[in-house]
């Protein structure tokens, strides 16, 4: 943070990644609609404010569509997948209507009411195969050791992708969310990675298609509803966004608790409370720091600023969730909130497809962690914890405890 309040907070670094609720406060009071500056000489629109973050999620002048990006913005290596390549961009994230429509329908059938209590009884088998595994110990990495195989295990069950090969294909979506801007090397390698792993899975569910993600979607394919492009970027939004994300709010919620032992004490006592924990630290503790990219259709107005067509414009949910004109003692953790009205799975067509299935798997393992280890423990200073520098991902390295 900048000494003075005339002078505009850092937005990045250690001390921004520990705690970057001083800057947003900063941003909300001073500019709430921010000019920021990129490495590559772009400049983009940083929103903070809770009220304009929620308009602008539901505004239909803010497109999604990469190709309304100004020619600079395009150019400049922005975004993810980095450029933009057909193969991994055509998903209902980068879509808007009714292309948009057509895509999230397509994919919703495996996010179904019916679907998720057969992935709520999964989620249950692994966590409790997961602390088996560690019990013993009497210490872990819970982001290493317990978050990750958790989400990668579901969303990879999810997709279709045999267990042989997730290891590395987590390891890869790990570089892509947990990297910064710099990173361009890693960030393209990893790309491609994961660009030849699901033309190769495509392939494969064609020939032996299975109860999955690809191969119904690979059944739609055939009746023209969608292309193979399109395919393997839902694929791969789906990876992405359904892997890191529930990993990231997973650590952040056991953080939470064991920061907060009072409230722990409560959950333990009477587990109705749980659900109301997980929903506070979405709030709180928002796994995503930054929606993906909008550009203005038409020149408009939002928090005060001029837009101008094309420009790129970035929603913080992270600093709307922590907004002190929504929320009264916005930085601190409560559970006597409503639930509803956090932002962490966005509003509008853009909602997150699999907050359902999210708060199942930060529920069953935080409520498992709780009930089987009374005395679990943080086994460093919180000040020595590492947050990840990634633009996108609110998240730690690694959560190191003890019982």
């Amino acid at each position: 943070m900048a000494s003075g309040d005339s002078q505009p907070p850092q937005l990045y670094g250690p001390e921004f990644d520990a705690d970057p609720a001083p800057a947003y406060h900063w941003l909300q009071q001073h500019s709430p609609v921010h000019r920021v500056e990129f490495a590559a000489g772009l400049s983009a629109w940083l929103v903070t404010r809770y009220a304009d973050v929620h308009a602008a999620l539901t505004d239909p002048r803010l497109a999604k569509d990469p190709a309304r990006g100004c020619p600079f913005w395009r150019n400049s290596g922005m975004g993810l997948p980095l450029d933009h390549r057909p193969s991994l961009a055509q998903h209902m994230t980068n879509a808007d209507p009714p292309r948009h429509q057509d895509l999230r329908r397509l994919a919703s059938g495996m996010f179904s009411p019916q679907r998720l209590q057969r992935l709520e009884i999964r989620v249950q088998q692994v966590t409790d195969e997961l602390l088996d595994r560690i019990a013993p110990h009497g210490q872990a990495d819970i982001v290493n050791d317990v978050a990750y195989p958790l989400s990668t295990t579901i969303i990879c069950e999810l997709i279709g992708v045999p267990a042989e090969d997730r290891a590395e294909l987590q390891r890869q979506a790990a570089v892509i969310d947990a990297s910064d801007a710099t990173d361009r090397e890693d960030l393209l390698a990893a790309t491609d990675a994961i660009d030849a792993y699901l033309a190769d899975l495509h392939a494969r569910k064609k020939a032996e298609p299975g109860d999955d993600l690809m191969s119904h979607m690979i059944q739609r394919q055939h009746r023209g509803a969608m292309t193979d492009d399109e395919l393997t970027s839902t694929a791969f939004l789906i990876l992405i966004a359904g892997h890191e994300t529930t990993t990231a709010l997973v650590g952040n919620s056991v953080l939470a608790a064991l920061t907060h032992p009072e409230l722990a004490a409560r959950i333990r006592q009477d587990e109705a409370q749980l659900a109301d924990f997980i929903e506070e630290s979405l709030r709180r503790d928002c796994p995503v720091r930054n929606v993906s990219w909008r550009f203005p259709t038409e020149p408009m107005r939002l928090g005060g600023q001029d837009l101008m067509p094309g420009e790129p414009v970035l929603l913080s949910i992270l600093a709307a969730n922590r907004d002190a004109e929504q929320f009264t003692d916005p930085d601190t953790f409560r559970l006597d909130r409503n639930p509803e009205d956090h932002l962490a799975f966005g509003r509008g067509r853009h909602a997150c497809l699999g907050a359902a299935l999210a708060r199942v798997q930060g529920a069953t393992l935080l409520g498992a962690l709780l009930r089987r280890f009374p005395d679990l423990a943080l086994a460093e200073p919180v000040e020595r914890l590492r947050w990840w520098p990634s633009p996108i991902i609110r998240a730690l390295y690694a959560l190191p405890v003890t019982w």
